[in-house]
């Protein structure tokens, strides 16, 4: 007979945009509590290319049918919003060892600020070279093709890089 805790976790990010990595983490990380909240927040190293309100909408249509599993965006530190909304663990995913340095320093940060537990899940192989930052470049310069991009992101999303980049260039262009 198990004695466990009930167990509500979030896993945060910027997801701009999300990716199969991220949806891959997502739906193994649920098995392990019985509560996800992805959590979309601010990176303030890295320039945004959409709205937070994008960034949920986006991931709404991906996992809004996913039981026990829920989005939110926030502001400011991630410990004191794992303390508000009740939760007991971040999730974070590690892809390599530069992933593994970073995610430890944070995980640090977390356990001195607010007290919060980080999980780390390894990454599958297919995911281990995807990057959100990645990404935006690729399709930034010039990349539309669906097929190609839906290899690294969910096609709702490619498709919203497509038209988010395609207007910025020529944007860009008209200037």
């Amino acid at each position: 007979m198990s004695h466990r805790k009930a167990a509500r976790a979030v896993f945060p990010g910027a997801f701009d945009p999300i990716t199969n990595g991220h949806l891959d983490v997502i739906k193994r990380a649920r098995e392990f509590v019985d509560e996800l909240i992805v959590a979309v927040g601010q990176n303030p190293e890295k320039r945004e290319l959409f709205t937070a309100q994008e960034r949920v909408d986006m991931l709404n249509e991906l996992i809004g049918d996913l039981p026990r599993v829920r989005v939110e965006a926030y502001k400011g530190l991630t410990a004191e919003f794992v303390q508000r909304v009740g939760a007991q663990m971040i999730i974070r995913g590690i892809r390599d060892n530069v992933d593994l340095h970073y995610e430890l320093q944070q995980a640090n940060v977390n356990m001195a600020v607010g007290g919060v537990e980080t999980i780390f899940l390894l990454t599958r192989d297919q995911f281990a070279l995807i990057s959100s930052t990645y990404i935006k470049q690729i399709v930034e310069l010039g990349c539309t093709d669906m097929e190609r991009l839906s290899r690294l992101v969910p096609a709702n999303v490619a498709e919203r890089l497509r038209c988010k980049c395609g207007a910025q260039n020529s944007k860009g262009a008209q200037e």
